[in-house]
């Protein structure tokens, strides 16, 4: 395949473009199963659990779950044994992360 490519870019040798390892976000999510994870919903909601599994659409099962729900009202917290999450509802993932540690972490990650 290198040498077809190498005759139609007109090369003879073709460079390594990166030496450093890659991940695609399926494969970097799939390091994650087994560990704990930090999840930002659309909306007002974040979870925190140990992520089970995940599907092609990450769709993702998560047990031993915090669900924080951020309303005018404060801040709720509610313990569930497991979650069946829509990928399409997921913005942002932190694994290892924990709402709970940013917010008693001060300046320069300190804790107060």
């Amino acid at each position: 395949a290198q040498a077809i490519l190498a005759h139609v870019l007109g090369t003879s040798t073709m460079a390594s473009i990166s030496a450093a390892p890659s991940y695609l976000p399926l494969a970097l999510i799939d390091k994650c199963i087994g560990s704990r994870i930090w999840i930002i919903m659309k909306g007002d909601k974040e979870i925190v659990g140990t992520l089970r599994g995940f599907d092609d659409y990450v769709n993702m099962v998560v047990d031993d779950v915090r669900e924080y729900t951020f309303t005018p009202e404060g801040k709720k917290i509610t313990h569930l044994d497991s979650i069946l999450l829509n990928g399409a509802n997921i913005t942002m993932m932190v694994p290892g992360g924990d709402p709970e540690e940013s917010d008693s972490k001060g300046a320069g990650g300190v804790a107060k």
